[in-house]
């Protein structure tokens, strides 16, 4: 029997505007990421919560303690709703993202947050690892843009070429709007 479990990751302050890292496209994604939430919570969909701090101390977002670091109050979790901390882009690294689900006999994970490119992109490929069915809904993602070598790359260009990097090897990639349907969107 399939078990579903939502998991939102690193939907906190800091990447939204006015916080020390802003991400293009945040606000959208996260009412997107809301509606998911609330369908969870609606279906007694298992549900976690992932937030990031940085160890560092010169870290230039998620500093331990700050209001930055807090998840964002439109997809904060309830009573019973687990809170997974980390330090690394990785949801599994170090954390017991792993055993949670497999206690709660979780096949197959939904994800949404930020950055596509960094936690979303690294938790995707972890939880295919570990050998779980993966969705990642894309516009329930956002992305930062990017620099490399001398090139700009804005936020869309970064979050199309992640989600076309994990459609189909790790994930199935959707639109919300297309959640329970066959069809995967890049």
């Amino acid at each position: 029997m399939t078990q579903t479990a939502l998991i939102l990751i690193d939907i906190q302050n800091d990447y939204f505007e006015g916080g020390l890292w802003p991400v293009a496209g945040m606000a959208g994604a996260t009412r997107i990421a809301a509606s998911l939430l609330h369908r969870a919570r609606a279906t007694g969909q298992a549900i976690l919560h992932v937030r990031h701090e940085i160890l560092a101390p010169d870290a230039p977002f998620f500093r331990p303690g700050s209001t930055g670091a807090d998840i964002h109050a439109e997809v904060a979790p309830i009573t019973g709703e687990a809170v997974i901390l980390k330090h690394r882009p990785n949801s599994f690294l170090g954390t017991d993202l792993g055993a949670r689900l497999e206690a709660a006999g979780i096949t197959d994970v939904t994800l949404a947050g930020a950055m596509s490119q960094m936690c979303i992109d690294a938790t995707a490929r972890a939880a295919s690892d570990r050998g779980l069915t993966v969705t990642v809904v894309q516009d329930a993602c956002a992305a930062r843009a990017a620099t490399f070598r001398g090139r700009d790359v804005s936020a869309a260009d970064v979050h199309a070429t992640i989600m076309a990097a994990l459609s189909g090897s790790y994930a199935r990639v959707v639109d919300f709007a297309d959640l329970d349907g066959d069809t995967a969107r890049g």
